[in-house]
């Protein structure tokens, strides 16, 4: 029975599905305790501090209010002043004392508390980029092939960002705002059962409007998230591309594009702040009304002697009317940061769950246990396994059913036998394909753009599990190794060069990262590279950076070369690599490439057929298919598709 064939899914980013939605901040919240929780615990006890300090005031406004409104009345009744000035000053001199020393505390856990969540928001964006990079290098390649990498460059650039928001700023104004409310409201009911009901009917309409406001721009917020990766995504597309762009004349059309996208993202976001816009100023007049409301309604009840019900038993009186305004005023301008912060909250959720998104992708599985080693001959003649590099690798194939181990000689014999395959489901692209490349073998594929030969490269190295049949390396079937030990037999040389920004004597080490400098040089004097890089300004520690622009596209493949020719594998894939240069450059670097495969397994892809006449094998595929196979003179003699392709009576698309 055939196995299912590889689905890459597509592009899903800033898609986020309702489960991952509904469970972002509690997994949010979680990564925090996780990596911080000592620090975000003094955070919280700070928060309270910070917040009992601004809402307490009121109580101590209220004493010293009734103080005085009791030293007018002793006055009042024939008193002297300097008997009401004895009875009034210790307690409002207590009850200032005691409101300094809350305001320093306040003033104190303010500070730490801003100190911590500066320490807590960066080391947990330190964190979180690392874990997201961490999960980037599992993920397999057709993640890469299905997903624009300026999208991808979103998750460390905004969606970070609006996580750095989230973190530093509306977390921490919520758990404020959310405990003075709490303990404002509690104040509130202390004195007066009747003003706290009109405070909370008023707290119930700031809260049904910010949810229909609110709302409304929430799916905005997330669009808005949407359309900038998008938009980053073609500008980074365009840098790119940007040669091809201006050869073809094509920046009409590429700024038309990139105006419907920006006009997009301008939309999407205009959108949202509207939303946002608005509901501040409802919010703040919605408050100012509710002011006004709680003075009239304190008034009617002072005035017409409403009896008072609260859990302090006094009657409703103006050294009572005037703290609870301005506690109403504490009540509603939290309320007001709440809804602020929604904005913030939903843009941040946004990105935390791309990010989440990207944690969460399945990463490159990886079911294979037989490893490779380095190995020796015993006395005996036998293969075993060597302490130290011999210069002979071999595969440990460990068996299950009895607990044994056995080595098989890393040769290069690999074999495709009756290999079906399709990017996507019901769609095979490589149709029963049988190759037998045996161990010094050149082997090379020839065909139109589309006809598979890549495809076939990419499954030995398996970036993708072929549907059906099998592929057997040293007559062990691929699926069984290890994919990192099965693609360090592998040198890959491929068409479109990439450098990494280093010295070249770095770029060339990247092929074996313990290389020593003389492995290195020796490696680009086997690939015709010595005599150009002793040329450069600072010969191998000469820099490079973006990807070598300053080197021709000759010197930069012989680059490659010495890469793959430092890591010495018994097996090379040679993909299209003399395809972009010109004719001289192309015996440089074939004299590099063909001391490069002497006693190797290799696999040639090449448009220029001059360039494989000398191969064991040249194999012509069309359509998923190989068509022909046999050497260049049995395949001239067959005056078939390569004969017609050699003689210029056919040519390659």
């Amino acid at each position: 029975m055939s196995r299912p064939i590889a689905n890459p899914r597509g592009p899903k980013m800033g898609r986020p599905t309702r489960k991952a939605k509904k469970g972002t901040f509690k997994r949010l919240i979680s990564y925090v305790f996780k990596y911080y929780k000592l620090p975000f615990v003094l955070v919280l006890v700070c928060i309270g501090i910070n917040a009992f300090a601004t809402a307490l005031p009121g109580i101590f406004q209220q004493k010293v209010l009734e103080a005085a409104e009791t030293g007018l009345g002793l006055v009042s009744s024939g008193n002297s002043v300097e008997f009401a000035l004895d009875s009034v000053v210790p307690t409002i001199v207590s009850a200032v004392a005691v409101l300094i020393v809350i305001y320093v505390l306040g003033l104190v856990a303010a500070f730490v508390q801003t100190r911590t969540m500066a320490v807590i928001t960066q080391g947990f964006l330190h964190k979180m980029r690392t874990i997201m990079f961490g999960k980037m290098q599992r993920l397999p390649i057709k993640y890469f092939d299905t997903h624009k990498h300026g999208d991808i460059m979103s998750y460390y650039t905004n969606d970070i960002d609006t996580l750095r928001q989230l973190i530093s700023q509306s977390l921490p104004q919520i758990i404020t705002s959310a405990i003075i409310l709490v303990t404002v409201l509690s104040i509130m009911l202390y004195f007066s059962l009747w003003l706290t009901l009109v405070v909370v009917f008023g707290a119930v309409l700031m809260v049904i409007t910010s949810k229909f406001i609110g709302g409304g721009g929430a799916k905005y917020f997330i669009k808005q998230q949407q359309a900038l990766g998008k938009c980053e995504g073609y500008i980074e597309e365009m840098i790119n591309g940007q040669k091809v762009v201006k050869v073809f004349n094509h920046e009409p059309k590429s700024k038309e594009e990139f105006d419907r996208l920006n006009s997009q993202l301008c939309n999407d976001a205009t959108t949202a702040n509207k939303f946002a816009n608005t509901l501040m100023p409802i919010i703040n007049n919605l408050g100012h009304i509710l002011y006004v409301l709680l003075v009239f309604t304190g008034t009617i009840l002072y005035f017409f002697d409403v009896p008072n019900i609260s859990f302090s038993g006094q009657d409703l009186n103006i050294a009572t009317i005037i703290p609870f305004l301005g506690m109403s005023k504490q009540f509603t301008n939290n309320v007001s940061q709440l809804s602020q912060q929604a904005n913030a909250i939903i843009m941040g959720l946004a990105g935390a769950d791309r990010i989440f998104e990207l944690i969460d992708e399945e990463p490159e599985t990886d079911e294979g246990y037989v490893t490779l080693v380095d190995a020796k001959y015993d006395e005996n003649g036998n293969i075993i396994e060597a302490d130290k590099h011999t210069g002979m690798w071999a595969w440990r194939h460990p068996h299950s059913a009895d607990g044994s181990v056995t080595y098989t000689k890393l040769e290069g014999d690999v074999r495709l036998n009756e290999v079906d395959f399709g990017y996507v489901e019901n769609k095979i692209v490589l149709h029963d394909v049988s190759i037998y490349a045996k161990p010094g073998q050149k082997i090379a594929f020839v065909g139109a753009t589309g006809a598979g030969k890549t495809t076939i490269t990419n499954l030995i190295n398996r970036f993708y599990d072929i549907a059906d049949g099998k592929i057997r390396y040293d007559g062990i079937n691929i699926n069984k190794i290890k994919k990192s030990d099965l693609r360090r037999s592998l040198g890959v040389v491929l068409q479109d060069v990439n450098l990494f920004t280093g010295t070249v004597m770095d770029n060339i080490r990247y092929g074996k990262l313990d290389a020593t400098d003389e492995e290195c040089i020796a490696a680009a004097k086997r690939a015709n590279a010595h005599s150009f890089i002793t040329m450069l300004p600072d010969g191998y520690n000469t820099v490079l950076s973006g990807n070598g622009s300053g080197l021709s596209q000759g010197q930069r493949q012989l680059i490659s070369i010495a890469r793959a020719a430092v890591a010495d594998p018994p097996v090379m894939i040679l993909d299209e690599a003399t395809s972009s240069i010109d004719t001289r450059t192309e015996a440089i670097v074939s004299a590099g490439m063909d001391a490069l495969m002497q006693g190797r397994t290799v696999f040639v892809i090449a448009h220029r057929l001059s360039t494989i006449k000398n191969s064991d094998v040249i194999m012509v595929l069309d359509k998923g298919r190989i068509i022909e196979r046999g050497s260049h003179d049995d395949l001239i003699a067959q005056r078939g598709k390569y004969y017609q392709l050699y003689t210029g009576a056919f040519e390659l698309e």
